[in-house]
């Protein structure tokens, strides 16, 4: 493959999106002066084409393109319990979505843990949920660069040592500078391009695959034979009767957590009303099909016995896709994989940004902070956590990244007993969720440590064992404490805080001359 044809056409999309972030100066609809609002959320105006594109490009991260393909290249079948997920997550987000966004726009809440707060009154609920919201999004904005690292990698365009991390940490800096002084308005903008990138990537890169390789069932067949190779234990192609239970915990785990992160929320706030979310979450189950395809590939590449060092299955479909395209399509898949990344990258700064300065430094450190203070503290945080995890994967690489994202998808779970109930009933008393929330954390932090930071774990008794997702049991731990120490609280008349929020109505769809298209006030 020619090298110097790979790295034009890959810094051809990497220049066009960058090009691309700047002109987000010109998306705006008021000419106030900004505010942390206008800067995290988009002024809350994203109509159903805008909002579609950033939160797909938003929720199918470089993990989902990159990490999940590597993950069924490692593992076998169980790998695919991400297109289930994906599927569950739709669902969920039609109940849940449309709900928290009529809250905000309702209370002009930037935050969810601003939202915990007005409907539990506690500060303290508020603070952990926006601590644990950050914690979790850290190791997935390493994540993000970790998929870039790779891709740059197995394409020839990024050497190793000083060298090549320079490269990764030119290849952000523009979005990052764009995303400073704009907001969220850059990740809309090159969400959209990304959407186009992404689903012509994918129609490409099947059919040139299956047609080198003699179509899907060979791969199939290939595939399972040199799985069944490795030897007894070793992984399969198809899911087994005792990976059901475990397949199914991670799917549905993986659904429930995915929405209480911070990025998903904050696209989710950014949409113009709960009817535009409602049509958007409709239309979320195109970027499944394409993730299957990117799933596909991850099987193709043990089809092809592409080689990758112990440890390092993330390099097996980058490696395959330059093995199997020419040079120029493959600098350009290159390109749109790493701006696939990048796009959540700089949501997940965002939503770490708005969260500190809303739940952490004005509740706690300067509570007379003007919105011009709040919008330049907001900014430096988000520069400081892209650049924390620059120096994360600089320095610790990959492993420590990913078992610190399983740690993540723990954590993030535990807060979803506070959110959700909180949307349907204040029966739930704020020191007991409180209660809940950290005999989850310690509970599922504990079970992954024990395990060598696997996901899954063993419970039953004597010969009755399952394998399970550890953050669903640890939730299930969560809720059970939570409801016992309300109960007993109650029983004691411990106080609960005054609640300012109020619940939403059962939200429907209205049609285009009774919609406001805004502020549901």
């Amino acid at each position: 493959m020619d090298g110097a044809v790979v790295v034009v056409a890959f810094l051809c999309i990497v220049g066009g999106m960058t090009l691309l972030a700047l002109t987000a100066r010109r998306f705006r609809t008021t000419d106030e002066l900004p505010t942390l609002a206008d800067w995290a959320l988009a002024g809350r105006t994203l109509g159903p084409a805008w909002n579609w594109s950033l939160l797909g490009g938003t929720i199918f991260t470089a993990y989902t393109f990159t990490a999940v393909p590597s993950l069924v290249y490692g593992t076998g079948a169980i790998g695919f319990f991400a297109l289930p997920y994906t599927v569950i997550v739709c669902p969920i987000a039609f109940v849940l979505l449309p709900r928290l966004s009529w809250a905000a726009h309702r209370h002009r809440f930037v935050t969810v843990s601003d939202y915990v707060q007005g409907r539990y009154g506690s500060p303290l609920l508020a603070l952990v949920i926006a601590l644990t919201g950050i914690l979790a999004t850290m190791p997935y904005l390493a994540l993000q660069l970790l998929g870039i690292q790779a891709v740059l990698t197995a394409g020839g365009l990024s050497p190793s040592g000083p060298a090549g991390d320079f490269i990764l940490v030119a290849v952000f800096a523009g979005l990052a500078a764009a995303t400073y002084r704009y907001g969220l308005r850059v990740p809309t903008v090159v969400s959209a391009a990304k959407a186009v990138g992404i689903f012509a990537t994918a129609v490409v890169l099947i059919t040139v695959v299956l047609v080198r390789q003699g179509g899907a069932d060979a791969v199939f067949e290939s595939a399972a034979r040199h799985l069944a190779a490795l030897g007894p234990g070793a992984t399969a192609a198809t899911v087994g009767p005792d990976q059901y239970w475990a397949f199914t915990t991670l799917a549905l785990g993986s659904a429930l957590a995915l929405l209480m992160y911070p990025h998903v929320l904050i696209a989710g706030f950014a949409a113009s009303g709960p009817e535009t979310l409602r049509k958007v979450v409709i239309g979320l189950p195109a970027w499944t099909a394409v993730l299957g395809i990117f799933a596909l590939l991850g099987l193709a590449a043990l089809a092809a016995r592409i080689p990758t060092p112990p440890g390092n299955a993330v390099d097996a479909v980058p490696q395959l896709l330059a093995a199997d395209l020419p040079a120029v399509a493959a600098g350009l898949v290159f390109g749109v994989i790493v701006v696939g990344a990048l796009v959540p990258f700089v949501v997940m700064s965002i939503g770490a940004g708005a969260s500190f300065v809303r739940n952490v430094y004005v509740e706690y450190f300067h509570q007379t902070a003007t919105p011009k203070r709040q919008l330049r503290i907001a900014r430096a945080v988000s520069l400081i956590a892209e650049a924390g995890a620059v120096a994360f994967v600089l320095g610790l690489r990959h492993q420590a990244a990913i078992n610190l994202q399983l740690l993540g998808g723990v954590w993030i779970l535990q807060i979803l007993p506070t959110v959700v109930i909180g949307l349907y009933t204040r029966r739930m008393h704020h020191l007991a969720l409180l209660g809940g929330w950290a005999v989850g954390m310690m509970a599922g932090s504990a079970m992954i440590v024990h395990e060598g930071f696997s996901p899954l774990v063993s419970l039953g008794f004597g010969d009755h064992q399952i394998e399970c997702y550890a953050g669903l049991a640890a939730l299930v731990l969560n809720l059970a404490v939570a409801v016992v120490l309300t109960a007993l609280l109650d029983r004691l008349g411990a106080p609960r805080r005054p609640d300012i929020t109020e619940l939403p109505p059962r939200l429907r769809f209205r049609s285009h001359h009774e919609s406001t298209g805004g502020d549901p006030s």
